[in-house]
């Protein structure tokens, strides 16, 4: 949610801060503006309600704005409505603080109250406008240098944030603060940046630092300082960025999603490789000891959106092969419902970013009651992946589109090995068992292949159906955990209400929304239930329902009954969910261009959700 983007250096400022912007628009946004300053000139503030490409079009691409030191934002509204009075930067009443914030402040009534009675006054509802005021209160009132005015502001907030912030007295020089919210910090000759997200500033550099919770930092030409709470300097590690730019961009698609629904062979294979040496699982790195696994009680896994919809095949999986007690949670209930958790239970946390909110938040928790936690993320040095006991980091490379595909399909790699290596390691499944599920692993990227190569009839499927008002998906057993995830991708870039329901609750109270022509997709993909599903089938359609399904090759039976069948290669039914989600997304995709979406920037959706 929300973009930062900082530039101090030689160069103008403006087309630079306009730029990275545009390479964080996936994150949602709802407004933008910036603001640079052209030596000890008053900052000049630029800001626009919608799109990037008004901003853009108000400051001549940014080279109507002079300067070399600026700070640019995107702004996903929160408290306050989308407007242009509403978008960051915000300054203080005499321009004397100017800033942009990432994150919610939920104490900022109570301080807006305390800086109305000091005589502030305020233009906006946001609680961006209060926290830069606070910042310019306490600057003043002791007469600080800007580090030590934040210090004293971030004791006393309660709140996210990622704040960047530019001071009158100190031109050329940007300061921040950090706080559950991501931000990197970039370095170049004479040159440093500002981002809430890597792809922002990777044209520009690789080499980057990660500023850690609850840390300050003052950035000029081509240095850093970092500072903790206390205001004393401490050193930080650089971090080179290793994926390439292209990794970034859509490289012929006409969509990222399109992009990364065909990069998912290749996430799935070096996902599978960063682990399986010589046919066996090596876990020496992720930091899980075999002595370990053998004392675990039960696994909790905790997860928002598809991550927990990964969550959920993995409850199934990890029953099934290694014979643990699991229990799926959504991050956003997990502390609140007051877990019991015990002293060998494994909290598995999943999070594409490595920033949810809600999932940093439940790691927290386990980690408060002294319980192991290991993180399943995507993104090397994000805030979960550096507070977890054990990281396994999944291969996706960086995924732009809103919708995840690739970051989901190494999700679930990750936790098919965490089963595989439990059920070995228990002596749950044998060496033959064993050997021949890591060998099927290897299978699924080249079966990934294959139904790419027949997405055309999804296409047309598409396109007869994208005027769709409702649409149910079905399934038991693994086969629902697909269907939560078939149902989300269709509602979160095609705008169709979808809903997904275990085909055993059909007849507590869905079947009655089934009407003549009521699309319904179901998946059958578990032989052992594929006779109870199909009779799920017959009863919509007897009731009007279109039916389209989706199973392996060889279970023909289901055309009967279906009248639209989509078919995946065969694997081993604990790992297909990863093959038959792939039709299920390109419909998605499919029904979004039908009907002339956005499909990379669905309206009201986050990348990355860092506010709770």
């Amino acid at each position: 949610m929300c973009g930062i983007v900082g530039y101090v250096g030689n160069k103008q400022a403006a087309p630079i801060l306009l730029d990275g912007l545009s390479k964080l628009e996936y994150r949602g946004y709802d407004s933008a503006g910036m603001a640079v300053r052209d030596g000890e000139k008053e900052a000049v503030v630029v800001k626009a309600k919608g799109r990037l490409k008004i901003l853009a079009e108000k400051t001549n691409d940014g080279n109507d704005v002079l300067g070399t030191c600026g700070i640019g934002h995107t702004r996903w509204a929160t408290h306050g409505e989308p407007s242009e009075n509403n978008a960051h930067p915000h300054c203080s009443d005499d321009h004397n603080v100017v800033g942009v914030h990432n994150g919610i402040i939920e104490s900022y009534q109570e301080i807006k109250e305390k800086l109305v009675r000091k005589g502030y006054a305020f233009q906006t509802q946001t609680d961006t406008e209060v926290l830069i005021k606070y910042v310019d209160y306490y600057y003043k009132k002791y007469n600080m240098g800007p580090i030590d005015a934040l210090a004293k502001v971030m004791v006393r907030v309660r709140g996210t944030y990622a704040l960047a912030v530019m001071f009158k007295e100190y031109p050329g020089e940007i300061f921040v603060a950090r706080k559950d919210s991501p931000m990197i910090i970039g370095v170049g000759q004479d040159e440093s940046y500002i981002a809430s997200d890597v792809p922002a500033i990777l044209k520009y550099t690789r080499n980057v630092y990660y500023i850690g919770n609850l840390e300050m930092a003052c950035i000029k030409s081509g240095e850093v300082e970092f500072y903790n709470l206390d205001g004393d300097q401490i050193e930080k590690e650089m971090v080179e960025i290793t994926w390439d730019t292209e990794a970034a961009e859509k490289g012929g698609f006409e969509h990222f999603m399109m992009k990364e629904i065909h990069e998912q062979p290749k996430a799935i294979a070096d996902t599978l490789n960063s682990v399986v040496k010589n046919g066996k699982i090596d876990f020496s790195e992720i930091g899980i000891t075999d002595e370990e696994i053998k004392e675990i009680d039960t696994i909790h896994i905790v997860a928002c959106g598809s991550a927990y919809h990964a969550g959920v095949v993995g409850q199934y999986v990890f029953e099934d092969l290694a014979r643990k007690r699991v229990r799926v949670d959504l991050a956003s209930e997990f502390r609140y419902r007051k877990p019991i958790l015990n002293k060998n239970d494994l909290v598995i946390v999943i999070s594409q970013s490595g920033e949810t909110a809600d999932t940093l938040a439940a790691l927290r928790e386990a980690k408060n009651q002294g319980i192991k936690t290991l993180a399943i993320v995507n993104v090397v040095g994000s805030s979960i992946a550096r507070e977890a006991d054990a990281i396994f980091y999944t291969l996706a490379g960086p995924e732009i589109s809103v919708a995840t595909t690739k970051a989901y399909s190494a999700q679930l790699i990750a936790i098919y090995l965490l089963a595989v290596q439990f059920a070995s390691v228990c002596e749950t499944i044998d060496e033959e068992k064993y050997s021949s599920l890591i060998a099927e692993l290897g299978t699924l990227p080249e079966k990934v292949e294959k139904i790419l190569e027949d997405k055309e009839r999804m296409q047309w499927f598409a396109s007869k159906y994208a005027g769709a008002k409702d649409i149910f998906f079905l399934g038991r057993g693994i086969d629902y955990a697909i269907s939560l995830e078939g149902s989300l991708k269709m509602k979160e870039i095609s705008y169709i209400h979808s809903e997904a329901y275990a085909a055993g609750e059909l007849k507590h109270g869905t079947i009655s929304l089934i009407e003549d022509g009521t699309l319904v997709i179901t998946s059958l993909t578990q032989k052992s239930l594929l006779e109870k599903t199909t009779s799920n089938m017959v009863e919509v359609k007897s009731r009007g329902a279109f039916l389209m399904g989706i199973t392996t090759y060889g279970n023909y039976s289901v055309e009967d009954v279906a009248n639209f069948c989509v078919y995946v290669p065969k694997t081993d039914e604990h790992f297909v969910a990863n093959l038959a989600i792939i039709p299920l997304q390109l419909l998605g995709y499919y029904m979004s261009v039908a009907k002339g979406l956005d499909v990379d920037k669905p309206r009201n959706l986050a990348k990355s959700v860092t506010v709770e």
